[in-house]
């Protein structure tokens, strides 16, 4: 017989308000479920050397000249996201893989990484794009046709696959079939809740709107696992000594760049520095920096390669 089992993990991928933060200026980190001071350690990549736009890659009164005049890259992102955007409570500085790439992608506009984050939520990030409130997205923003028709998606810039987490001592579960019957835990409007729909129609699905609630509820014994995808789940590796992936990832997935729709200069331009970045080994570093001590190497996605990215076929 199965034992319900719980983890605990710090993944505050999303505020519920737009409060912009600058890469190294104030504001509090949430606290999770176990306080900040558990949470994964974020790093950053070694990103000297990072390539520069030729002056004839943005001309007079471009989306890239008007960020240039500015002075600063303004990307809509997550402020606690382990390994991928969290900011240090001690430097103030935001660590993690979608930290680093803004930093690139600012490098690459301005000559220095000069970027300010803007904490956006699942619901709000087409909104943040559409008033031009951020310039960007970078927030493993996942590729879909409904919303590629309301923003441009440059990419993709990086794929995971879901996995099934629980807590060690669990017996039995190695793929979404094996939780037919079963009460599993996954995120609101997550592409998760399909597969196990299909894989397990047997299976009691609870919903919540965020990690750290879905996290919550599987400490609670509520359910016997948690499907996620696995670079959201590598966050809790390093910390939470009872927590267990178990199975290998299915339904990879692809995440891609935000960009306003109405802006395609600065889609084309993000679509040339992302095939530079990834040709010259900066989207490696950025790579192994964050995710290389827990999931190992990982080979580029192929820019490109997600179909109707650019203009969705209704």
């Amino acid at each position: 017989m199965r034992t319900r089992t719980s983890r605990r993990t710090f993944l505050l991928l999303a505020a519920a308000a737009a409060t912009a933060l600058t890469g190294c200026g104030s504001g509090t980190t949430p606290a999770g479920p176990g306080g900040p001071q558990n949470r994964p350690s974020a790093t950053t990549a070694d990103l000297a050397g990072a390539p520069t736009a030729a002056p004839d890659a943005i001309p007079s009164g471009s989306t890239m000249a008007n960020i240039r005049k500015r002075g600063y890259l303004i990307v809509g992102g997550s402020s606690d996201a382990p390994l991928l955007s969290q900011k240090n409570p001690v430097t103030g500085k935001y660590e993690g893989f979608d930290a680093d790439m803004g930093r690139l992608l600012a490098t690459y506009i301005l000559g220095k990484p000069n970027v300010r984050i803007v904490s956006s939520a699942t619901q709000t990030r087409e909104a943040l794009l559409k008033n031009h409130t951020v310039d960007v997205v970078f927030q493993t923003y996942s590729i879909t046709t409904e919303r590629a028709r309301q923003v441009t998606f440059v990419g993709p810039y990086l794929s995971s696959g879901f996995q099934i987490a629980t807590r060690k001592g669990t017996s039995g579960i190695a793929t979404l079939a094996d939780l037919n019957g079963e009460t599993v835990i996954a995120g609101a409007n997550t592409p998760a809740i399909p597969a196990i729909e299909k894989a397990a129609p047997k299976a009691k699905i609870l919903t919540f709107d965020s990690d750290p609630a879905c996290i919550q509820a599987l400490k609670q014994g509520r359910a016997l696992a948690y499907v996620q995808d696995n670079i959201t789940l590598a966050g809790s590796l390093g910390t939470i000594p009872d927590l267990k992936i178990v199975g290998k990832p299915f339904d990879e997935g692809y995440m891609g760049i935000g960009v306003p729709k109405d802006q395609q200069d600065m889609a084309a331009f993000v679509d040339t520095w992302l095939r530079k970045v990834i040709a010259d080994g900066y989207w490696t570093k950025a790579w192994n920096a964050a995710f290389g001590p827990t999931l190992g190497d990982r080979t580029p996605p192929t820019v490109g390669s997600v179909p109707d990215v650019y203009s969705p076929k209704d």
